[in-house]
């Protein structure tokens, strides 16, 4: 008998399963379309005590990659608060745009007032704040935590969807009928907890490379596939909790995903790869796109310099005025209200509305929105740095 320590990493197996489209049917399309009959869906391998081996370049390129990252938080993180916030937006813009949803940073800024009408744009504010929350999580990473992903990137649609395991077979390609024809069939619903349990376990193990151990861990969210929806975007989320709980990233959110969006090919072949017992295919993108993200954080870093000096030679109110002590809250929260205004210049709205009006007349902010509740005002200069950083993502791809 062999133990797992003599063993290379184990493709998944698979089980034959009848599909009943009378019980187990889909909400997204008719039940008289659907069609019954058997279908092989994936059992996962147990991986929480399982040895992780790659090969010596793999590993060197992922250690490499670990030190870039950690290099960045401990450049950033601490040094320039503006820095995190960008990087959080940049983070759930790549993210999103690997499922096919994006928006302009402005259309972002104008949902967390409410003043959008773009839906994707809801959706990166939910998705910034999932990311948060992973991070916020990261000491615990269990069960109630990655719900509380899922739920927090759902927080606007569809409440029978989130926070909860699915309760229903999904699948990947070969069209609505049923999992018979698809690309890929994730573990029925009965191998969930077990599968999650087992997940789990193996993220918080110790004395593992970082990375490998997060692309290792990704690799298997996805394959379990455990919500009925946005199981891309909450794994990546939980990306960033496994980098603050590893301590590489214990103050910066990394945007990792605009590297994997870089080649949304090779993340997905990698992904299928883990499934036939492959690591170093997805060490390998993980660790390639750690490095291309810490390229573009700082060159968002750079970006942000040029915006502050422009704004430097723009603004024409005296130090200390209103107008002044509006600048560093806008390099944090670059769309703001009066009532924003009053609260941070601890001012009257008469006072806080002439310090607006200065950085109106002075170019740095535009009024925006369409005004339902409170008029709006931006700091465009600054959102195009997250639209610049989207912007090369997709050049690069």
């Amino acid at each position: 008998m062999t133990s797992p320590s003599d063993e290379a990493w184990p493709a998944v197996a698979f089980e034959e399963r009848t599909w009943d489209p009378a019980t187990e049917v889909r909400d997204s399309f008719s039940p008289i379309r659907a069609e019954s009959g058997p279908y092989r869906a994936i059992v996962p391998a147990a991986i929480a005590e399982r040895p992780v081996r790659v090969d010596d370049a793999i590993a060197a390129l992922a250690a490499d990659a670990t030190a870039e990252l950690i290099r960045l938080d401990a450049e950033f993180g601490y040094r320039d608060e503006a820095v995190p916030p960008l990087l959080v937006r940049a983070e759930s813009a790549a993210s999103s745009s690997i499922e096919r949803v994006s928006a302009s940073a402005l259309s972002v800024a104008l949902a967390e007032f409410e003043e959008s009408v773009d839906p994707a744009a809801g959706q990166l504010v939910s998705h910034s704040r999932a990311i948060e929350l992973a991070r916020a999580r990261a000491a615990s990473l269990d069960e109630d935590a990655i719900v509380s992903v899922q739920r927090t990137l759902m927080a606007s649609s569809r409440p029978e969807r989130r926070g909860r395991w699915r309760d229903q077979q999904v699948w990947i390609g070969g069209g609505a009928r049923g999992p018979a024809r698809a690309a890929f069939v994730p573990p029925h619903v009965s191998r969930l907890p077990a599968a999650m349990d087992d997940l789990i376990r193996f993220m918080r193990r110790p004395q593992l490379q970082p990375l490998v151990q997060i692309a290792v861990a990704h690799a298997q969210y996805e394959t379990i596939h455990p919500f009925l929806e946005v199981n891309g975007r909450t794994g990546r989320s939980l990306v960033q909790a496994m980098l603050r709980r590893a301590d590489v990233a214990r103050t910066l959110v990394i945007p990792i995903s605009a590297g994997l969006s870089e080649d949304t090919a090779g993340y997905f072949d990698a992904l299928t790869r883990y499934r036939s017992g492959r690591l170093e295919p997805i060490v390998e993108i993980f660790a390639t796109a750690a490095i291309s993200a810490v390229e573009s954080s700082r060159q968002m870093a750079d970006d942000l310099v040029q915006v502050r000096s422009t704004w430097s030679q723009r603004c024409t109110a005296r130090q200390g005025s209103g107008a002044r002590r509006l600048l560093p809250l806008l390099e944090t929260r670059p769309v703001l209200t009066s009532a924003s205004a009053m609260e941070h210049l601890r001012v009257s709205a008469p006072n806080a509305q002439l310090a607006i009006d200065r950085l109106v007349a002075d170019g740095i902010l535009t009024q925006v929105g369409g005004a339902r509740r409170n008029r709006v005002w931006a700091a465009t200069g600054l959102l195009a740095v997250v639209d610049a950083f989207s912007e090369r993502t997709r050049r690069q791809r």
